[in-house]
């Protein structure tokens, strides 16, 4: 979809202690080979700070790189893939306490690793619809490190699971940046490739998400073979892909950088870029290689690290990419009117 007058006012991003991938290899958690193969160079401990905790700090950030009153927020989205909190309790209203924010509303999205450009989605509706928002907050965060989950091989060979925060406001005037369009689809019949053929009720037969990479590998070699079901997910991705383009009025060579989710290079070259006909120079990779896979957030991470240390530059167009297990996909086109005063 077009869209006009949604604009990006500020961003912020946590990330602690760096972990090269040379430790995990010497501790056993991961073959130099598979390293040799993705191109993947490290990640991020946040060790015991809650993922909440994280976002957090990323929101404190953003609002303190902004000019908006807090008052003015009218609206909160608040995103995650793993553990946010104990059952029950609702982590949007306890990151709006913690930063002493009162909005008419907060929405907690669940949309895997497409979750922070899923809750920009939702953020555009409200500022362009009915509700007539005025400023939308974005907040993520995530802490694989209290999970449990070996983040070198808990969602297979192609990701670094990271630890991070990650925040954007979104606002109705103005900003350095302004979201030019926005596409999203899902692809129902790869639904089963993460869910796997285990019941739908608790219980003792039902598998954890530690398993999850295990329930992909018994899909590909029971259900549809893994060559078949990436060449489906990048039809389908360039599908998405094409009409943000489109309704951007911008062809795949007006981009000044393509910003995928952070995973295997080979990925990011053969299901992204040359699709697109563009070389990997074009893409963030280089970066992400060495940020890991933070969940949902990993396209805002890298966009504030292209603003902050001047990547871009006014007219620069940007396009952000994401997937989530079921499958879906977003695709949204940012241009950059201005560096803001944070840009290094």
């Amino acid at each position: 979809m077009r869209i006009e007058n949604v604009f990006i006012d500020s961003l912020g991003v946590v990330l602690h202690d760096f972990e090269p991938v040379e430790r995990a290899v010497a501790q056993g958690l991961i073959a130099q080979d598979i390293v040799d193969a993705n191109g993947l160079t490290g990640t991020h401990l946040a060790h015991d700070i809650p993922a909440v905790e994280l976002a957090i700090a990323a929101a404190r950030v953003t609002l303190d790189r902004s000019k908006l009153d807090p008052e003015s927020l009218t609206s909160h989205v608040h995103s995650a893939v793993y553990y946010q909190g104990p059952q029950g309790s609702y982590p949007p209203g306890y990151v709006l306490r913690e930063l002493e924010l009162e909005p008419t509303s907060s929405l907690y999205l669940r949309q895997g690793c497409n979750g922070m450009l899923g809750a920009l989605e939702v953020a555009v509706g409200q500022i362009t619809g009915a509700a007539e928002a005025e400023a939308v907050l974005i907040t993520s965060g995530e802490n694989f490190t209290a999970t449990g989950l070996n983040r070198y091989s808990g969602l297979g060979q192609a990701y670094f699971l990271s630890d991070g925060g990650a925040s954007v406001l979104v606002s109705a005037d103005e900003g350095f940046a302004q979201v030019r369009s926005l596409s999203t689809g899902i692809l129902p019949e790869l639904e089963r490739w993460h869910r796997g053929d285990g019941p739908l009720l608790p219980g003792d037969g039902q598998r954890s998400e530690e398993e999850m990479a295990e329930r992909a590998t018994r899909y590909s070699e029971t259900e549809t073979p893994l060559s078949e079901t990436l060449e489906k997910l990048t039809l389908f991705n360039l599908g998405v892909i094409r009409r943000a383009l489109v309704s951007a009025d911008l062809n795949a060579g007006d981009l000044a950088k393509v910003v995928p989710i952070n995973m295997d290079g080979r990925m990011v070259e053969y299901s992204v870029m040359m699709p697109l006909g563009l070389p990997m120079d074009r893409s963030t990779f280089d970066y992400g290689k060495g940020i890991g896979h933070v969940g949902g957030a990993d396209v805002i991470i890298t966009l504030e690290h292209l603003v902050r240390n001047r990547e871009v530059a006014p007219g620069d167009h940007v396009l952000l990419i994401s997937q989530g297990p079921g499958w879906m996909c977003t695709a949204c086109v940012v241009t950059v009117l201005d560096l803001p005063a944070w840009a290094v």
